[in-house]
């Protein structure tokens, strides 16, 4: 399987990148995962020139993803959106397949 984003992440990403200085056609997208949150675990976006060794290289309506290796394990399958009710709330949500339990706030999740 792999990480794919929807219309609307993808075009909030290339916007970061943008933003962040860094060029949407060789620019990638590193989505990973980081112990913590109050499900165990949450998600961590950034923005890297290079895919690293052992990395896991996708692409998604144009958008290069990065994912290590053991990042992998947790979230192959997943769909990141970008919405919310209000423009206030408004964030990366991530449609997990592997998630058995997430917390009120939808970062935090946790993996059989």
């Amino acid at each position: 399987m792999a990480i794919t984003l929807t219309t609307t992440a993808a075009d909030v990403v290339r916007g970061a990148m943008e933003k962040d200085g860094f060029s949407p056609a060789s620019a990638y997208l590193r989505v990973g995962v980081k112990g913590g949150g109050c499900a165990g675990m949450s998600y961590n976006l950034t923005f890297e020139n290079e895919p690293g060794q052992h990395d896991q290289v996708f692409e998604s309506l144009g958008v290069r993803i990065l994912v290590d290796r053991k990042s992998f394990l947790f979230i192959n399958g997943t769909e990141i959106d970008y919405g919310g009710k209000s423009v206030l709330t408004k964030s990366f949500q991530f449609k997990n397949p592997n998630v058995v339990q997430a917390c009120g706030c939808g970062t935090s999740f946790m993996i059989e």
